[in-house]
């Protein structure tokens, strides 16, 4: 047993759960892993792969059950979104989008929203997250678009970009700027979108460097209506909402990277003990062993850290946003930092797409800039030291 296999048996889950989990590592070995080569190289949209997850109803994981849901733990969310990531990274983020998308609506929609809209993503709908516009990223208080009342309904207007599931998602939690507030912070409002009316285009689709099976679109709305009832929260709420989430969705975004530097260390292991140079497998030399000892160390503490903030979400706690942010900070520059180390220890075959490692690495990358830049992540745990 490995350091790894140890780690993963502190993860301590009630048996419906370690079934599920044991059900997501068989698909995401067995059908998901051996297409991702194929899925990176076309950048066509995996949408067998989404039907295999919503086969296994893994949507219903993160639904309460009073929605058709399962409402099973945060902590075994985690490990099904490493697991997934582990074996095809864009898969990974597709499937945990829906998760960041709907939480929000799980934790502060109304009775009746929650009656109406969560049934349809336990059933496996896919869900975005609409934040990001083109001169509005990590500060979201600069977003333009616009939500205006009329009567019954909301009309919504302007241009969003980098939107993960964009072009292809049913259900869509939009942010946007109530028309009538007009302080920048508190005009921020949220509603969920669902797709099929007239005003909404997807502008283009991003050519990417990783993650090329993941839709990640721009979306112009022009004057597309929604029910008022769509409205989470009160005008204005959008901010506090927005924050609360984040909350959730960088331990996601950890676990995703996470996954990815799985693999990484993974295939680095395998090729060392395989692949000899001047007689000697290339684990033998010091140099190589010292590289694979602060992969190790700094991967194992980064999942044990994952799963205390899993217990904390799990325990209800709410205010673990530099928590999370840690989290996220240095699970993402882990995955970057023991990818490019991977392709190092395959030397020139870790530079062709033969190899996994190659794509890993290019996967890796964007885990340090979404969900909040990095330099955003050490401004927000830096500045939680200063004493008021």
């Amino acid at each position: 047993m490995t350091i790894f296999d140890r780690l993963d048996a502190t993860l301590t889950l009630p048996s419906e759960e370690a079934m599920v989990l044991d059900s997501v590592r068989a698909l995401a070995r067995d059908e998901i892993a051996p297409k991702a080569e194929r899925y990176d190289r076309s950048g066509e949209f995996p949408w067998d792969n989404v039907k295999a997850i919503n086969a296994l109803g893994l949507n219903g994981m993160f639904v309460p059950a009073a929605y058709g849901g399962a409402g099973l733990s945060y902590a075994v969310y985690l490990a099904c979104a490493r697991e997934i990531s582990k074996a095809c990274a864009s898969t990974g983020v597709i499937w945990a989008t829906n998760f960041h998308a709907m939480k929000p609506l799980i934790d502060f929609g109304t009775e009746e929203q929650k009656q109406r809209l969560l049934p349809r993503l336990a059933e496996g709908a896919l869900a975005s997250l609409v934040i990001t516009e083109p001169t509005a990223g990590s500060d979201a208080t600069g977003m333009t678009t616009r939500f205006e009342e009329d009567g019954d309904e909301i009309v919504v207007t302007g241009t969003k970009t980098f939107i993960t599931n964009g072009a292809h998602a049913d259900l869509m939690l939009v942010f946007g700027k109530w028309r009538g507030i007009e302080d920048s912070r508190k005009s921020i409002s949220a509603l969920v979108l669902e797709r099929g009316g007239p005003g909404l285009t997807v502008v283009r689709e991003e050519d990417k460097m990783g993650l090329r099976a993941s839709s990640t679109a721009t979306l112009a709305f022009d004057g597309y209506r929604v029910p008022r009832a769509n409205l989470l929260g009160a005008p204005g709420d959008g901010l506090k909402l927005l924050l609360a989430s984040l909350n959730k969705s960088r331990p996601s975004v950890a676990a995703h990277a996470l996954g990815i530097a799985r693999a990484a260390f993974e295939d680095a292991v395998a090729y060392i003990n395989e692949r000899r140079q001047s007689g000697k497998r290339i684990v033998e030399f010091q140099g190589i062993q010292f590289m694979l000892a602060d992969m190790a160390t700094d991967l194992a503490q980064c999942e044990a850290w994952m799963w205390h903030v899993a217990r904390l979400i799990d325990a209800g706690a709410a205010d673990i946003g530099i928590e999370a942010s840690m989290l996220k900070l240095r699970a993402s520059d882990i995955a970057m930092r023991i990818a490019t180390d991977a392709v190092q220890l395959h030397g020139g075959y870790g530079y062709c797409k033969d190899y996994r490692v190659e794509r890993l690495m290019r996967d890796a990358k964007i885990t340090q800039i979404w969900e909040g830049t990095n330099q955003i992540h050490r401004q927000l745990i830096g500045r939680s030291f200063l004493k008021k």
